[in-house]
């Protein structure tokens, strides 16, 4: 037992030693693996940056001379048929028919859009030029054919086709509606009241009233709202038109369902010419009595003393407790009817010049009502210039899917404030006086 006792701390301390050398060599082995490791890092480090000092070494001998531009987020090949084509070889009759001006109006109205539409170059690309964009919007307005489409013809992206035609349009709104598209002066209602008088045999008239539906997608919220009565989605639009057939007062992008009363009683010309801002002061004089000038509305219209609307079926032969005047309704609407031309083909001269109106219009919903103010804008540039308006436009459009609507009284009752006014009717007897005379002069 004694050497036993003798021998356990020697084991012990053998035990140690075993131990504390295995440790070692294990701590001597990671030291050479990370040694390993750090030299294989320095080394491809090293490497590395000889092969960036090379590649610098080349760059500095290359000589170019040519301003490299990148256009990082367009891949649609450049083309250049609009500079070689559109602007060098386009004839008169090719500009009409493909942007429906004359080259002579495109470069005015590019001019006139220039504050809002210029752009300068970067150093990622250059900047489209002022006509180029002015041309991608007017094509779409004019033909409404897809972005992609027009994207291959110009040599741009099909996200840029779509900003063209928002920036051009409410450049367009902007710039030119305060002097194309406002309330016309005393002199310009003077002018309209001769026009309606000379050209429709309506005398007394400064204007007709009427509306436009506009088809579009259907949208993401409240569809019935746009249905229209014929059934279709549309946003609806109130127009008036002047004697020569230009647009004076636009009020676009209700829902298609809303009735023309509604539209016009939140409209401006509601309140001008209730006020009497469409005539002198005093009115002047109209069968012995100082009258306003009056507006032509459609029959969907209240009768009002300043608007007129044709009468009814019904109306017009239903005349016993009247003292039998239905000869001098008949007369009424005979010449009502022929003045209302004017207002008809002003809108059809419209749509068929700027086919995204006759057509179902595949734009956001937020940009048709610019773009239909746009189009309204546009023909009155046009048709202040003397640009050429061709017969076989309007093909297109009796061609179209989607006619417009017709609208009635008897549709809805009337908002509260604009049902017929009964001095209305009494203005409304004064012209059927006034064209039964006509017609007993005529026959004498």
């Amino acid at each position: 037992m004694a050497d036993e006792d003798k021998l356990q701390p020697l084991m012990f301390l053998m035990t140690y030693m075993l131990m504390k050398r295995r440790r070692d060599i294990n701590n001597a082995d990671t030291q050479r693996l990370n040694e390993v490791k750090r030299r294989i890092r320095h080394r491809q480090y090293f490497f590395q940056r000889q092969r960036r000092m090379l590649m610098m070494l080349t760059a500095r001998d290359v000589r170019c001379s040519c301003d490299i531009r990148t256009r990082p987020w367009t891949s649609t090949e450049y083309t250049d048929w609009w500079e070689r084509v559109v602007l060098t070889e386009f004839q008169p009759s090719d500009w009409l028919e493909k942007f429906r001006m004359s080259r002579e109006t495109f470069f005015f109205l590019c001019g006139k859009l220039k504050p809002r539409l210029a752009r300068q170059d970067t150093h990622f690309r250059r900047a489209l030029p002022l006509e180029k964009r002015v041309a991608v919007a007017l094509w779409r307005l004019a033909s409404n054919i897809e972005y992609r489409t027009i994207s291959g013809l110009f040599g741009v992206g099909s996200s840029t086709v779509c900003k063209c035609v928002r920036d051009v349009c409410h450049a367009i709104v902007t710039l030119l509606r305060p002097v194309y598209l406002c309330s016309p002066s005393v002199q310009e209602v003077e002018d309209s009241a001769r026009h309606f008088l000379s050209r429709w045999g309506f005398p007394h008239c400064v204007g007709a009233v009427a509306t436009l539906h506009t088809a579009i997608l259907t949208p993401s919220a409240n569809v019935a709202n746009y249905a229209n009565p014929d059934g279709w989605l549309s946003v609806v639009s109130q127009v008036a038109v002047n004697g020569l057939g230009q647009f004076w007062d636009v009020c676009a992008g209700f829902p298609g369902s809303t009735e023309p009363t509604a539209i016009l009683q939140n409209s401006a010309l509601w309140a001008s010419a209730s006020e009497g801002v469409l005539s002198p002061d005093p009115p002047p004089s109209f069968m012995g009595k100082p009258l306003r000038y009056v507006l032509l509305g459609e029959s969907g219209y209240p009768l009002q003393p300043w608007l007129m609307k044709a009468y009814s079926k019904k109306e017009e032969d239903d005349v016993e407790e009247e003292g039998g005047h239905e000869e001098a309704r008949r007369a009424f609407n005979q010449r009502f009817v022929r003045a209302w031309r004017g207002a008809a083909t002003a809108l059809l001269r419209l749509r068929a010049r700027w086919q995204c109106l006759s057509k179902r219009n595949d734009c956001s919903l937020d940009v048709v009502p610019t773009m239909i103010l746009a189009c309204c804008i546009l023909h009155n540039v046009c048709e202040a210039h003397g640009d050429l308006f061709r017969g076989e436009w309007h093909g297109e459009v009796t061609k179209g899917e989607n006619p417009q609507p017709g609208h009635t009284a008897a549709r809805a009752p009337s908002p509260s404030g604009t049902s017929d006014h009964l001095q209305g009717e009494e203005v409304r007897k004064l012209f059927c006086h006034y064209f039964q005379q006509s017609q007993l002069q005529q026959q004498d």
